[in-house]
């Protein structure tokens, strides 16, 4: 049984002065999905066109399916799909039309794919749309032709670049109900994403990337246990920041401030919670440790330009 169905060792890639990517080493098993998060610029985009073959490594290696990458490219794109961040449909085509054609770059026969787009269509709720063009779509609706479109070639592995950036929260719903049942089919999946609900959702496994290199990797709950307390307590309001030199700080194991936000982490939020009772004016929020907050613990707060 294959243990890995890509195996990516030592990258490193460099533009000039500047490191991208800096010995980055990770696997993906089959059917499973392997979420890459990390601020702007930690070299998640980057990682994966080298792993697509559209930008070669100055070190390491990628090894998918047995097949050595960029050596054996054509041969990996065929048992490859993937959904960019950028629209890339064919404003000329209707979505029938847009997966024939792209069936056609895999050298499928014509008869062969449009036996597949009526189910690739079901498959993405646009059964009705069959003949409409990409401009007459919702947002949501392209990402999800989008999607049908990287599975006409039936890939075992799955390239996924913030698939549900600029959707409402009904469309990104849909988009996870669908990449939940390619998992279930036993599909692999490598999804980039800044949604920590997202990565939560959908991921078996998480790498977190800051200035291209690996700094923490595992199941997201037991990244959350292992770097964070259990317990957040979240105070706002006009005030809130003259509880950095209150007393209460105490009570908390690490306090945390963003905006007009105070973060409090604690082990146990009910001696914290009663003492803030005395604060009426401030709003607080009692919640258990997740994603984001390990995200923002291991990378930081301040804002990161584009990179």
């Amino acid at each position: 049984m294959e243990t890995s169905i890509l195996s990516v060792q030592g990258l490193r890639k460099r533009y000039g002065d500047s490191t991208v990517v800096e010995d980055l080493s990770f696997v993906i098993r089959p059917g499973e999905c392997l979420g890459v998060i990390g601020p702007n610029g930690a070299g998640k985009t980057t990682t994966i066109r080298m792993c697509l073959g559209l930008s070669v490594p100055d070190a390491g290696s990628i090894t998918a399916f047995g097949l050595q990458m960029p050596r054996n490219a054509l041969a990996i794109k065929a048992q490859l799909g993937v959904v960019s961040q950028m629209d890339t449909l064919d404003p000329d085509f209707s979505c029938a039309e847009n997966l024939l054609v792209y069936g056609r770059y895999f050298g499928m026969k014509d008869a062969q794919i449009r036996t597949r787009i009526p189910e690739l269509l079901e498959f993405a709720s646009l059964t009705h749309k069959a003949n409409a063009k990409p401009g007459e779509l919702s947002g949501g609706m392209k990402r999800r032709l989008s999607l049908a479109r990287a599975l006409v070639n039936d890939p075992r592995l799955l390239m996924l670049d913030e698939p549900t950036t600029g959707l409402d929260p009904q469309a990104r719903h849909l988009m996870w109900e669908r990449l939940q049942l390619l998992l279930q089919q036993g599909k692999s999946i490598l999804l980039t994403t800044h949604f920590m609900d997202e990565a939560e959702r959908l991921c078996s496994r998480l790498l977190v990337l800051d200035h291209g290199r690996k700094i923490a990797e595992g199941a997201p709950r037991d990244l959350i246990a292992q770097h964070l307390e259990p317990d957040v307590v979240e105070v706002y309001g006009n005030g809130a920041q003259t509880l950095l030199d209150a007393p209460l700080k105490a009570l908390a194991a690490r306090v945390e401030v963003s905006g007009e936000t105070v973060f409090f982490y604690t082990q146990d939020a009910q001696p914290l919670l009663q003492a803030l009772t005395a604060y009426p004016q401030l709003r607080t929020l009692h919640r258990p440790a997740n994603l984001e907050d390990l995200f923002l613990k291991l990378t930081g707060r301040q804002i990161r330009e584009d990179a």
